[in-house]
């Protein structure tokens, strides 16, 4: 065993054990960093829950864990196990690999995930649970996506990549013997050729497969030009007929590539293959699932209105597709995830409220019940509930989070209040100080609305000081940030910085009316939001006033350009993978379709001004706060030529600039671990740079 694997699993051990002993702290190993402030090299230490799975019978939960390690710069993920009760919690799977998509059985005597622990293409591997044999059932060319189990513990599913062969224009020669040609021309006629964190999509479409769950040949189920079981943000949703005769799944079929969101649910036969259309509108029909008994199918969709925030609703139908009916049109928010209660009577679903991830279960009267709150889990505030699974005696398992704790499992009954049953970072954060999270609201200077935000206070904050503000602003934009754990704002706070971060007009969670005060208008009246932020902060008298700083990412990028544009309050300025020019963003970026059929009224050249006056190169010339921009080299979400437009345009307007490019990195430039860290001491040396001698306190 590799010393580097050997330190990690016996971190791992210190941390099971600490389960077993309900977490008590391990103050050797959190003061490894020699620190009691969140330092950059702890984000090695932490670990990440996901995918909780709870056994049928309700008495175990196996899970997805996610480590560093420092010195491969890399991130891993394999699979933990424990006991409802908080006991047994120990390692499945270890070594520096990648394990996930954990499945059990319907009888819970096998585990199904996906691996690849081989090296090479992941393949699909079981678990024999009394016995703890293992073995791999695939010998995969292209990596599957999802796992499920038939009804009878017969067979899986999974989703996979059909490769095609790739287009080609014409007829090269051959070169000679022995000679040495250059790679040949990439040819292609997709719209969407090349995505965030994937890079150049190989031609091929996603279809379903099956395998007989001994091991053995898959056998495809769909097949075509369109793919099935894959949405365009990533792969789709899919799962068996309640007899086991068929799969359930949603595709595009209608053959418009603009059209992104247009999926339907369909029934594939495995006999034949034969498809049933079981939905037909305009809109996104997504994740079915069917009751246990079979007569009812639950899913999430809307009729599209082509506006930037669509509320997404939780509906039922007949297992024919007929008696279609929305269950919770009554709640003002977003539905995802969906399970059925056992005894078929009720929908659990998840849906965030005021950046608060909750779990809830929905009658089939449409009324509405929450059994989990501050669900979900992961390095960042952006608010989602995660996986979570229902097991036939009523156990919800899911992952929760709070302002401290990056998240870990835990399992809910209704009726009943949640447990916690692990404590995955006690080691790393049990003996740190972390900046005290205080929720806040305050009104916008523009309409008088009630605007959402937080802020995380330094380490051993002492109000009677005066501290340097970091306005942090989220990306989307149609998204929203809750009170989870932060680790870019924790580190930003244990710097001495006070962090405002906040959800503005358009951000999701409050509802479809506030979340479409941007459509079509953004950036726009969300500067108002945000500078209203900043002010009611310094009502408080926290804030030194000649110190103010601005930044974020994505969307956040575009809002950091928008407020320097607007305001030269602001000492400095980093704008992380912003978008600065929409008409070329438009024609460049993976989402292309989408930003010209939602958040723009049509195409550039048809509404040229529309596209020009939101540009943030409308105001660049009323910039004069120095400026950073950070972009990773292959994100194709906010390309790399965004920012170059926007480095240069300050440039040649006088205004200081720093372009960073960061290697290999996608959107978000949290691929490789020191990458992460890397967005951090930048923007601690360039705010630093521009801090000015602190104000006096009055």
């Amino acid at each position: 065993m590799r010393a580097s694997t050997r330190t990690r699993l016996a971190t791992r051990i210190l941390s099971a054990v600490a389960g077993l002993i309900l977490a008590a702290p391990l103050p050797a190993l959190a003061q490894q960093s020699g620190s009691d402030r969140f330092t950059h090299m702890d984000v090695f230490n932490l670990e990440f829950v996901s995918d909780p799975r709870v056994s049928p019978d309700g008495t175990q939960v196996v899970y997805v864990r996610q480590s560093a390690d420092v010195m491969k710069d890399r991130f891993f993920t394999n699979l933990w196990i424990v006991r409802s009760d908080g006991t047994g919690h120990r390692p499945l799977t270890t070594g520096d690999h990648n394990d996930h998509t954990p499945r059990w059985s319907p009888d819970g005597t096998r585990l199904a995930w996906i691996s690849d622990q081989e090296g090479g293409t992941p393949q699909v591997f079981m678990r024999w649970m009394d016995t703890g044999e293992t073995a791999s059932l695939t010998q995969l060319t292209e990596a599957p996506m999802g796992l499920e189990w038939s009804p009878d513990g017969t067979h899986l599913a999974f989703a996979k990549r059909v490769p095609e062969a790739p287009l080609v224009i014409g007829e090269m020669p051959a070169p000679p013997p022995g000679a040495e040609w250059a790679d040949p021309a990439k040819y292609t006629d997709d719209l969407v050729f090349r995505f965030d964190g994937v890079g150049e999509l190989p031609p091929g479409r996603t279809h379903l497969f099956v395998i007989p769950a001994e091991g053995g040949t898959a056998r495809q189920v769909t097949t075509g030009d369109r793919d099935f079981a894959r949405g365009f943000w990533g792969p789709g949703t899919f799962t068996w007929a309640a007899d086991g005769r068929g799969l359930l799944a949603s595709a595009n079929l209608r053959g418009d590539d603009m059209e992104m969101f247009d999926t339907e649910i369909y029934h594939i036969g495995l006999d034949d293959g034969a498809l049933t259309q079981l939905t037909d509108r305009r809109g996104p029909d997504n994740a079915p699932a069917p009751s246990p008994d079979g007569r009812m199918i639950a899913y999430t969709g809307y009729d599209d209105r082509y506006q930037g925030y669509q509320r997404t609703l939780l509906w039922v139908m007949n297992a024919d597709g007929s008696g279609a009916r929305a269950l919770s049109t009554g709640l003002d928010r977003s539905i995802g995830n969906l399970a059925w209660a056992p005894d078929g009577q009720a929908v659990y679903a998840a849906y965030v409220d005021e950046g608060d991830p909750k779990i809830a279960r929905f009658g089939l009267d449409g009324s509405h019940e929450v059994v989990a709150e501050e669900v979900g889990s992961g390095r960042s505030a952006y608010a989602g509930p995660g996986g979570w699974t229902v097991a036939g005696n009523g156990t919800i398992a899911f992952t929760t989070n709070g302002p401290h704790d990056p998240g870990n499992v835990a399992v809910v009954r209704a009726g009943a209040q949640p447990r916690t049953l692990t404590a995955v970072n006690e080691d790393a954060l049990g003996a740190k100080t972390l900046g005290e999270v205080e929720e806040i609201w305050w009104e916008s200077s523009h309409d008088g609305r009630p605007v959402h935000g937080w802020v995380i206070k330094p380490p051993d904050f002492d109000p009677s000081q005066r501290y340097p503000l970091i306005l942090e602003i989220h990306g989307g934009p149609f998204a929203a940030y809750g009170d989870g754990f932060d680790i870019e704002k924790q580190m930003m706070a244990a710097e001495g910085f006070l962090v405002l971060y906040t959800n503005p007009r358009g951000s999701t969670s409050y509802g479809e009316e506030f979340g479409n005060l941007i459509h079509h208008a953004y950036p726009g009246d969300d500067f108002y939001d945000l500078n209203s932020g900043v002010d009611a902060v310094i009502e408080r008298g926290w804030v030194d006033e000649d110190n103010l700083f601005v930044t974020g990412g994505s969307g956040g990028g575009v809002l950091t350009a928008w407020m320097i544009g607007k305001t030269d309050r602001f000492n400095a300025a980093l704008a992380f993978y912003p978008v600065i020019n929409w008409y070329s963003f438009t024609l460049t970026a993976d989402m292309a379709p989408v930003a010209a059929r939602y958040w723009f009224p049509g195409m550039p050249w048809d509404h040229v001004d529309h596209y020009e006056s939101r540009s943030l190169l409308s105001v660049v010339d009323e910039v004069d706060t120095p400026t950073l921009i950070m972009t990773g080299e292959e994100d194709w979400r906010t390309p790399m030529s965004e920012s170059e437009q926007y480095y240069k345009a300050l440039k040649m307007t006088g205004v200081e600039a720093v372009l960073v490019r960061v290697p290999g990195e996608a959107h978000g430039i949290w691929g490789r671990p020191s990458h992460g860290i890397s967005k951090m001491t930048t923007l601690k040396g360039w705010f630093d740079r521009y801090k000015r001698p602190g104000r006096p306190v009055s």
